[in-house]
C-alpha cells in the first residue's frame, strides 16, 4: 500500500489493554490529538477494546427523541456519549476494536478528505487478510452512513451485506485524529441498542446492516483483527511498539 505522505514515517503502536471507562476513552483520544499538535508525541496508534457505549453525533442531540433514546442505551447496558466529530449514532462494546490514529500535521484541514478514503481502503485491506470480502462504501441503510463506510459481504448469501467499520475525524490546526471502529464480535447487542436508540430518535435505518466480522467469517476474533490491523499498518509506516504509560501526561 502507498503511503499516505510522501515521507517515510515511525508509527508508535500503543495496545490499551483496559477501558479506562465509556467517557475516558473517548475523550483520551482527543487529549492525544492536542499532545500531537504540540509535539509532544509523534505519530501514534491506540488500540483499545472499549466499554459498552453509544457515540451520538452533534446532529443527534437537537432531535426530540434524544433523551428517550440516552435512557434506552442506559437500559441496555451501553452510556449514552456525544462525540466531537459528525455523523450519527454508532454503538460498540467489548467485541469491538477502537484504532485511534493520530499525527502532527502543519496542514492538517488540506488532507482530510483523502484520509478517509486511504484509511477507509486500509482497513478493508486488514479485513480482507483476515477473510474477510470487505470493501469500502455505503450500503443502503446503515447505521452512521459515510461514504467511506468498510462494509462485509456474507459469503453464503452475497445479496446480505453488513457494516463493519465506522470512520471519524477530528481536525484541528497542527493535527488530526482519524478514529475507527471495527466491529469484530458479538454483534446482538449492538443491533438492539441501535433499533432502540433511532427510534426514539426517529431515524430510518436497516437493522440488518448492523453485523460484525464473525458473522460472516465465524471463529474470527478481536486479537486477529487486531493482528490483521498491525500487519497491514506496517506497510503505512515503520512500527515502533510502546507502553500505554508513555502516553499519560
Amino acid at each position: 500500500m502507498q503511503q499516505a505522505g510522501a515521507d517515510s514515517r515511525t508509527l508508535t503502536v500503543v495496545r490499551q489493554e483496559e477501558s479506562l471507562g465509556a467517557a475516558r476513552d473517548l475523550d483520551f483520544g482527543i487529549e492525544l490529538l492536542g499532545q500531537a499538535k504540540t509535539g509532544r508525541i509523534g505519530p501514534t496508534l491506540r488500540l483499545y477494546r472499549p466499554a459498552p457505549t453509544v457515540a451520538f453525533g452533534q446532529r443527534d442531540t437537537h432531535l426530540p427523541g434524544f433523551g428517550a433514546a440516552a435512557q434506552a442505551c442506559r437500559e441496555l447496558g451501553f452510556e449514552p456519549l456525544i462525540r466531537k466529530a459528525g455523523g450519527r449514532a454508532a454503538a460498540y462494546h467489548e467485541g469491538t476494536l477502537i484504532i485511534d490514529h493520530v499525527e502532527p500535521h502543519a496542514d492538517a484541514i488540506a488532507g482530510a478528505k483523502g484520509r478517509f478514503a486511504f484509511f477507509g481502503e486500509m482497513l478493508a485491506q486488514a479485513l480482507r487478510s483476515a477473510g474477510v470480502q470487505a470493501a469500502v462504501g455505503e450500503i443502503p441503510g446503515e447505521y452512521c452512513p459515510g461514504e467511506y463506510s468498510v462494509h462485509g459481504t456474507d459469503p453464503r448469501f452475497p445479496a446480505h451485506q453488513v457494516k463493519l467499520v465506522g470512520t471519524a475525524q477530528r481536525v484541528v490546526s497542527g493535527g488530526w485524529l482519524f478514529s475507527s471502529v471495527v466491529v469484530v464480535e458479538n454483534s446482538a447487542p449492538i443491533r438492539g441498542v441501535l433499533t432502540a436508540s433511532y427510534a426514539a430518535l426517529g431515524l430510518d435505518w436497516d437493522p440488518a446492516t448492523a453485523g460484525a466480522v464473525n458473522d460472516l467469517v465465524p471463529h474470527v476474533d478481536v486479537d486477529a483483527i487486531e493482528e490483521a490491523v498491525v500487519r497491514t499498518y506496517a506497510d503505512y509506516a515503520t512500527l515502533r511498539h510502546a507502553e500505554f504509560s508513555s502516553l499519560h501526561p
